[in-house]
């Protein structure tokens, strides 16, 4: 395969590893975010025990189970994400590599480790 189909392999396996790591930041958001909902539990039972209920309401009635953005809590925007864009992106990465590479995943990494291993050598073994 010439290098320079590598080459726009690699990227578009760097760039999905790139949303990879988008759709865990998004995670990280979902449970934070459900994270800081359970802990406005405990102020508000402190804020009612302190007398101030009013203040306590508010948190409760008003930002509890609040949406994140219209209509959304974080599980939605993840789920959105997924089926719009996420999934998409793969099927787009794997037709690539089936139509030009069998398959075959990190042929540049593949070339890299081929270089850069000692043959012969105990743990630098090709498989």
């Amino acid at each position: 395969m010439d290098d320079t189909t590598v080459e726009a392999l690699g990227k578009l396996s760097s760039a999905l590893e790139t949303t990879d790591r988008a759709r865990g930041h998004l995670l990280s958001f979902h449970q934070l975010t459900g994270k800081a909902d359970f802990e406005l539990d405990e102020a508000v039972a402190l804020f009612r025990e302190a007398g101030h209920d009013e203040v306590a309401d508010r948190i409760q009635q008003d930002l509890i189970g609040r949406n994140v953005i219209p209509g959304h809590w974080t599980f939605q925007i993840i789920e959105e994400y997924d089926d719009t864009y996420w999934e998409f992106f793969r099927t787009v990465e794997r037709e690539a590599r089936d139509k030009l590479a069998d398959g075959r995943r990190h042929l540049h990494e593949a070339r890299l480790k081929e270089e850069r291993r000692t043959h012969g050598k105990p743990g630098h073994e090709a498989r």
